[in-house]
C-alpha cells in the first residue's frame, strides 16, 4: 500500500480530531523568577515612585560587587506572574534582574502588563535589545565589561546609572558617545556594607568640569539608606 495515511472513524470522528481536542491548544511560557515585591523605586530620575519589582533570574554579566541573588530563583508561570502582580496597588513595574533582556519569550509576559494599564520601565546593563513594549529605559553598564559597549550596545536610554567601581571617568565618556541618554548619574559602589562616596562625588565633580558635555548626578540607593526594600 505504500505510505498510505488511514483515519479511523470513531462515533463519526476522526481518530486525529478526537487527539486534538485532549490536546491543549495553548501552553503559557513559564519564567525564572528571583522576587516580586511592591516598594518605592530608591534610585534614579524616579526615585519614590511606587512601583512593582518583578525580579528575573540569571544574567550574562557577572560583576564581583553585585548585591542580587540572580542565581536564586523559582520556575513561575505567566499566570503566577500576574496574579502576584495584580495583588499589588501600584501601576508602575520595574522589571529588572539579573539582565530581563535574555529571558526568553519576557514580550508575552510584557504584553499582558500592558493590556493590564501598567506602566512599564527595565533596569537593564544595555547590551541587548530593549523590548517594544519597555516605557521607560534605565541602563547600568558596567565598566568591567566596556569592551563589550564598544562593539554593541543600546543607542537610547531615559537615563544612564555607572556604579563607580573604580575611575569610571573614561568608561563614563565612552558611554556618552554610544548611549544618548536624557540623565546621566553616578552611583557610589558598595562593598561589604560600605558606599565609596568620596571617590564617587570626586569623579562627578570632574565629569562636569569639562566644558560643554553632558552633566552627571549624583545617584543614591536611598531604598537602602531609609531600610526599605
Amino acid at each position: 500500500m505504500g505510505n498510505a495515511y488511514v483515519i479511523l472513524w470513531i462515533y463519526g470522528v476522526s481518530a486525529v480530531e478526537k487527539r486534538m481536542d485532549f490536546e491543549p491548544h495553548f501552553s503559557e511560557p513559564g519564567f525564572n523568577i528571583v522576587e516580586i515585591f511592591e516598594s518605592l523605586q530608591g534610585e534614579g530620575f524616579n526615585t519614590g515612585m511606587p512601583s512593582i519589582f518583578v525580579r528575573f533570574g540569571k544574567c550574562n554579566l557577572a560583576c564581583p560587587w553585585c548585591d542580587t541573588h540572580y542565581n536564586k530563583f523559582e520556575r513561575w508561570s505567566a499566570s503566577e506572574i500576574l496574579a502576584k502582580v495584580r495583588s499589588f496597588s501600584a501601576k508602575n513595574i520595574i522589571i529588572t534582574g539579573g539582565e530581563p533582556t535574555i529571558v526568553p519569550k519576557i514580550e508575552f509576559l510584557l504584553e499582558k502588563f500592558k493590556a493590564d494599564g501598567y506602566f512599564l520601565a527595565i533596569e537593564t546593563n544595555g547590551l541587548k535589545p530593549i523590548p517594544t513594549q519597555i516605557d521607560y529605559i534605565a541602563t547600568s553598564p558596567k565598566r568591567l565589561y566596556a569592551h563589550k559597549y564598544e562593539t554593541r550596545c543600546i543607542e537610547f536610554a531615559h537615563e544612564v546609572r555607572i556604579v563607580a567601581d573604580e575611575n569610571v571617568v573614561p568608561f563614563c565618556e565612552l558611554i556618552e558617545q554610544k548611549i544618548q541618554a536624557e540623565h546621566y548619574y553616578l552611583s557610589p559602589c558598595e562593598i561589604d556594607g560600605k558606599m565609596n562616596l568620596l571617590e564617587t562625588i570626586t569623579q562627578l565633580g570632574q565629569l562636569n568640569q569639562r566644558p560643554n558635555k553632558p552633566k552627571w548626578q549624583l545617584s543614591l540607593q536611598t531604598h537602602k539608606l531609609v531600610g526599605i526594600e
